[in-house]
């Protein structure tokens, strides 16, 4: 793709030209000026892998670690290396354009989109933003960083007006996008949904144009989300570049009326047209081609650094008597519907098809020397919705054929008999389908009907239950007998963006060794009988087939106690999956799905060893913690999820990730705990600058897992705490930290140093400590290393003066607190001083 010449281009363009730059084609392209040598740009989500363009049949990729699964790395090094892994991937996509990585604060435990963010402290995030950043546009792809701003929940998220005052904005919700503007320059910023202080984000002059682009001195095109504009002049006026997806809604004819009605200056619109030309300039430095080919980079080193970022995520929570690691030569009982499933990834955009899935069981299997000696037991069921049946399902009547269902289209409904032809027949991996991009000529309208069939062959008697989540209608059929009927009557559900109906089920008898055709009649989104107002309304609607084994729950847990009482080791797989943690709906509380608490508080009963591997994107309130001998919290780790797990579990690796959360005892106890969700269409951020930690440590509150904390197999010894100040100018001053990390055990590790600051006297009442800066260090068995972390002053001691509208860095003394991932065992203080007042804006 060559680069183009920005204000030549521009010169040429005509009004209608310069207003098709500034809308998608479609869900995932920009428009092309071919006559002017401009090409489309492609687009594709993030963050936690590349998936292409296409949602519904997408060609496999690497799906890496969640967002806070990233942030509990710790590891700057690390995520550049993620970052440039990213880029690459997104060229084998074609993508010139990442929507990612994504940076909003997690309030509350209950977000259904926390998982994809970083970090509650808006430093790690900002960090660990940049890291990434960095790593994506070094091999020349553009990094979209989002959402802007205070998209923190999914609660009517398109309407919310959320209220937060200008200090709160700035310190929290705001600074990690400021730092990542300064340390990484992102080419694209992404709109949020919600409104801020009564504006809708894609029609905030005051954030898009006063301060992402005046006061932070930021350049570059920013995106609207996908369907978050509401509005043409308005959105145009405040600087929103580019309106996805397309088709547009807004800006065709009649932004060309609002130019020559005068509600759009021409300036303006050449403003919106040159950043974008700006971006395609930009993205020619990918060496992608316009309508490149997707690929796969499925290689060992792919393998390998996404099995390393899942294992220093991974964190050590409890380890009491030394309970791990576990020893490869004994038996061992994994428990837990987890524990045989790859739980590799949240809900929603996020959401992707893996070059493959690792399972904690495949994992553990891959390890232990003698696999005969491994038991498992389900214990109890986690799922909201049924399981997806692919792993179950095969193509043909044959037992021994690939696993997946045979997907047909049709332009005729099935009243029309034998007659009908497809007009299009997949194979697919998953029994969820997602049409919001998926295109035939040969359909003739929008109005289409499917097949969907596959065999299930019985591995036991018993009682199967299949459900049927859809958006549009359908039945499924079992031996030619309708099971599960989806479209005389439908009700309102969460899946496919809040547009899809509850989940329709209906059961089975079933005989061992025996195989049933199951077909889903589906008919297309036109069809729908839902009345409510779905988060997005898309494309050709979508399918969710389920199905599980009819079991009863306390019989469940007793078999797993039982089994448990003899096992030489137990581990239960536990945590949530992407029916609970997904884009269009919060959690309603912070709780284990089902008889989850019961069953570990049955099996740590039957053997106080027992282990927790915790797979979740945010806290999960944990009432046998004290019960249990050892805690992993693992998050949702990619496609390495299972050897990452093993890898800890067996001390292949020492665990070094440190969370980046906090935990709290109860939902209760979280600051957000009255002012999360909509209410009224608007949502109060009352705790204002007091988010996470800030809040807990104000009212010292114990948490279940403090933000920061992680244990080691080995211990660490904390010394010479130094503190130097660099550079004539305090405004432009850094602050040097270095403190020497010794390694006391017998096993090599990775350190954790945590540089917290707290102003001694300040103006105005402030959190206790603040999280100003970080490093990791790797240090050999009885070897001591030097972590050394640097910030400017600035950033290390100032905040928000609302009366001034600037940052303020008083005069005075600043405590500087440096600790480990293990808290308040290793805990050194000193202190440096401020001079002279002053105050600050921009970078």
């Amino acid at each position: 793709m060559a680069s183009i010449d920005v204000e030549e281009v521009l010169l040429q363009l005509t009004l209608d030209e310069k207003i098709s730059l500034l809308a998608g084609t479609d869900f995932w392209h920009t428009a092309a000026i071919p006559n002017h040598g401009v090409p489309a740009l492609r687009m594709s989500d993030g963050p936690n892998g590349v998936r292409g363009t296409r949602v519904f049949n997408g060609v496999p990729a690497a799906c890496f670690p969640c967002g806070t699964a990233l942030g509990s790395t710790w590891n700057q090094e690390l995520l550049l290396d993620a970052g440039k892994l990213m880029g690459e991937e997104a060229k084998a996509k074609g993508a010139h354009i990442l929507l990612g990585p994504c940076i909003n604060m997690q309030r509350s435990p209950l977000g259904g989109r926390g998982f994809e963010s970083i970090s509650e402290d808006p430093v790690l995030a900002g960090l660990g933003a940049a890291c990434l950043i960095n790593g994506i546009q070094s091999t020349g792809v553009v990094a979209t960083i989002k959402h802007f701003v205070t998209n923190d929940q999914e609660h009517e998220r398109n309407a919310v007006d959320s209220i937060v005052t200008d200090r709160a904005l700035h310190e929290i919700y705001l600074l990690p996008f400021q730092i990542a503007v300064r340390d990484s320059h992102p080419k694209a910023f992404m709109t949020a949904y919600n409104k801020l202080n009564g504006t809708h984000l894609s029609e905030n002059k005051r954030i898009l144009q006063d301060i992402l682009r005046d006061e932070l001195g930021w350049r570059g095109a920013i995106m609207s989300d996908w369907f978050g504009t509401y509005g043409t002049a308005e959105a145009i006026n405040a600087g929103l570049d580019i309106e996805m997806p397309g088709p547009t809604r807004y800006r065709g004819q009649l932004l060309g009326h609002n130019v020559t009605a005068r509600k759009v200056a021409m300036h303006t619109l050449n403003e919106r047209a040159r950043n974008v030309l700006e971006l395609v300039k930009n993205c020619a430095e990918s060496g992608i081609k316009e309508g490149q080919v997707e690929s796969k980079l499925d290689t060992p080193e792919t393998s390998a650094l996404l099995r390393r970022l899942a294992g220093e995520s991974i964190v050590l929570v409890k380890n009491r008597d030394n309970a791990l690691p576990l020893a490869k030569g004994k038996g061992i009982l994994m428990i837990g519907p987890n524990a045989k499933v790859s739980v590799f990834c949240g809900g929603g955009s996020s959401s992707m098809a893996p070059y493959y899935a690792i399972s904690p069981w495949e994992g553990v299997e891959s390890k232990v020397k003698d696999p005969s000696k491994m038991q498992h037991a389900i214990g109890c069921y986690s799922h909201k919705e049924l399981p997806l049946v692919s792993h179950e399902f095969h193509v043909g009547s044959d037992p021994k054929s690939k696993k997946g269902l045979v997907f047909k289209a049709y332009n005729e409904p099935p009243t029309v008999g034998k007659d009908r032809l497809p007009v299009d027949e997949l194979e697919l991996t998953s029994s969820l389908a997602m049409f919001m991009d998926y295109h035939n000529p040969k359909l003739k309208s929008d109005l289409w009907y499917a097949d969907v069939e596959g065999y299930f062959t019985a591995e036991r008697s018993g009682d199967y239950e299949l459900g049927l989540c859809i958006y549009g209608t359908g039945n499924i059929y079992v031996d030619g007998h309708l099971v599960v009927d989806n479209t005389t009557k439908q009700k309102q559900g969460s899946v496919f963006y809040g547009c899809g109906s509850v989940e329709e089920k209906g059961t089975i008898p079933v005989e061992k060794g025996k195989t049933y055709h199951v077909v889903l009649d589906f008919a297309s989104a036109p069809t729908s009988k839902l009345e409510g107002d779905g988060i997005v309304r898309f494309g050709g609607g979508g399918f969710r087939i389920g199905g599980a084994w009819v079991r009863g729950m306390d019989e469940t847990i007793k078999e797993a106690a039982d089994l448990a009482k003899s096992a030489e080791q137990v581990v239960i797989c536990a945590g949530l999956n992407q029916d609970w943690e997904g884009e269009g709906a919060d959690r309603v509380d912070m709780k284990l799905p089902g008889r989850m608490d019961d069953l570990i508080a049955a099996v740590a009963a039957a053997n106080p060893k027992t282990i927790v591997v915790m797979q979740t994107g945010t806290p999960v309130e944990m009432p046998w913690l004290e019960d249990v001998s050892g805690l992993l919290q693992a998050w949702y780790g990619g496609n390495e999820t299972g050897n990452a797990i093993a890898d800890a579990l067996f001390g292949d690796i020492n665990p070094s990730g440190r969370s980046s959360l906090s935990w709290p005892k109860r939902l209760e106890d979280n600051p957000a705990f009255y002012n999360y969700r909509s209410e009224g269409g608007r949502v109060l951020y009352g705790e204002d600058v007091y988010v996470g930690y800030r809040h807990y440590d104000t009212v010292k509150r114990e948490v279940n897992i403090p933000f920061g904390f992680g244990l080691s197999y080995t211990s660490f010894e904390l010394s010479d705490l130094r503190v130097e100040r660099m550079g004539e100018d305090e405004l432009s001053s850094k602050v040097k930290v270095s403190v020497t990390v010794k390694n006391t055990g017998k096993l090599d590790g990775h350190e954790v140093v945590q540089v917290y600051v707290s102003q001694q006297s300040p103006g105005i009442r402030r959190p206790p400590r603040e999280l100003k800066g970080f490093a990791k260090v790797a240090v050999k068995a009885g070897a001591s290393a030097t972590a050394t972390v640097m910030c400017l002053t600035k950033y290390a001691t100032s905040y928000w003066d609302e009366i001034r509208d600037s940052w303020v860095m008083e005069q005075g003394r600043y405590d500087v607190e440096v600790c480990d991932g293990s808290r308040q065992q290793q805990l050194l203080r000193t202190a440096f001083a401020v001079q002279a007042t002053q105050w600050w804006r921009g970078l």
